[in-house]
């Protein structure tokens, strides 16, 4: 374990998050061009999301035990080299079939990516600091919504959809490029070297055994699922509350994005210390800013209510995505990546719901049930404490590392 930050690596881990978390939701604000191009609906389009989050959900545990004896340093490297190939096939894909398949490819590494991503950047940090090193890699997914997603959405409305996407092909490419140069060796741990494929798989699926681990996969299942049934839809939702469309939403998107930024830099000195009060108090931010989009009030308090839901959404991957890592220190792989599905599945279901409610004409309805939803994480959340305990010790590391030499 290192005495201080590996910053370039941590720097690099959180542009490849950037470009990961803009290019899966690139398409929410090109819902129009997109579907004008293929000649398909915006409600199809949305079901990019949702077809993309169901093969990264079911995909996750099986290639993260296929892949638990390759080094952590190529690993990640290659995945992020699928979403660049993807991202190329993206650009020029023929026929929505083809844009759906090609997004596909890359959701077979997106859950790999996140999954070890986590026990990656506890490796790059001393004991103690795990919270804030994982802090500094999701300002990756705060600055994806503040310019990825606007700026995307603005390059796409003005040289077309192909072009945006095609960006983050390169940028991809960039990055296997970065990474393989700035991350040390990071070979798996003996345990997981030794394991067979099958031992893999049954730990993964056994640590829902583990009851923190099962609770915090509910509460993030809950609130992703109600958090993407409206914002896959945000640009219809703006457009009819506030006559936002076009440049304009690409600014609102901006400061959305924004807000998300400063507030991930506020909490991030709370994230070792204080992380279940904080994601209770945000989740409930989220249910009353995200409710107040249900009326048709105008363009100031549609903007204000928004960029508010933006801030505090935005701040809490954080907390989710370092407590599997707290809850279960000696089996951070297999932790990790049941929260990634348990992710996926808030994805996937969300933007289902959001497509399903749009389709039959209750758009009005998503941010109810978003609120609905963000109050019940946060209600299992004050009811189960234990699920975001604060900072990993240096007596957590000790253990995990004893157990798994133990292996």
């Amino acid at each position: 374990m290192g005495v201080k930050l590996n910053r370039p690596a941590l720097v690099v881990l959180g542009t490849s998050t950037f470009c990961y978390v803009a290019a899966e939701t690139l398409p929410v604000g090109l819902l129009p061009e997109i579907a004008a191009d293929l000649d398909v609906t915006e409600a199809q389009v949305g079901l990019l999301l949702t077809s993309y989050a169901v093969i990264a959900a079911v995909s996750t545990i099986p290639l993260t035990a296929l892949t638990m004896r390759v080094p952590r340093h190529t690993l990640i490297a290659v995945t992020v080299a699928v979403f660049a190939v993807s991202q190329a096939a993206a650009a020029v894909a023929p026929t929505f079939l083809i844009l759906m398949l090609s997004r596909l490819i890359c959701a077979l590494a997106h859950g790999v990516f996140w999954s070890v991503i986590a026990p990656i950047i506890l490796r790059l940090a001393p004991p103690g600091q795990g919270g804030r090193a994982t802090a500094m890699v999701f300002v990756g997914n705060s600055l994806a919504i503040v310019l990825g997603v606007p700026a995307g959405t603005a390059l796409g409305q003005w040289l077309g959809w192909r072009v945006a996407v095609g960006i983050f092909a390169v940028a991809g490419a960039i990055c296997v490029a970065l990474l393989l140069a700035v991350l040390p060796k990071l070979p798996a741990l003996p345990r997981d070297r030794e394991a067979r494929t099958g031992q893999q798989m049954r730990n993964a699926i056994g640590i829902l055994r583990n009851g923190r681990v099962a609770r915090l996969c509910v509460v993030t299942t809950v609130l992703v699922v109600g958090h993407f049934a409206a914002y896959t839809y945000i640009a219809p939702l703006v457009r009819r509350d506030a006559g936002l469309d076009g440049a304009a939403l690409s600014a609102l998107l901006l400061g959305y994005g924004a807000v998300g930024l400063l507030a991930n830099f506020v909490v991030r000195r709370f994230v070792d210390r204080r992380p279940g009060p904080l994601v209770i108090g945000l989740s409930a931010t989220v249910a009353l800013s995200v409710v107040m989009l249900a009326p048709v009030l105008g363009p100031v308090p549609t903007i204000v209510f928004t960029l508010l839901w933006g801030g505090a959404f935005t701040a809490i991957p954080v907390f989710l995505s370092t407590a599997p890592l707290r809850v279960a220190p000696t089996a951070r792989d297999a932790a990790s990546a049941v929260y990634v599905v348990a992710f996926q599945i808030g994805i996937g279901g969300g933007a289902f719901l959001g497509e399903r409610l749009v389709s039959a004409g209750y758009l009005g309805t998503l941010p109810l049930l978003a609120g609905a939803l963000a109050l019940t994480a946060s209600i299992i959340t004050a009811l189960s404490p234990a699920v975001f305990p604060r900072r990993i010790t240096a007596e957590d590391h000790q253990r995990a590392e004893a157990e798994a030499a133990a292996h």
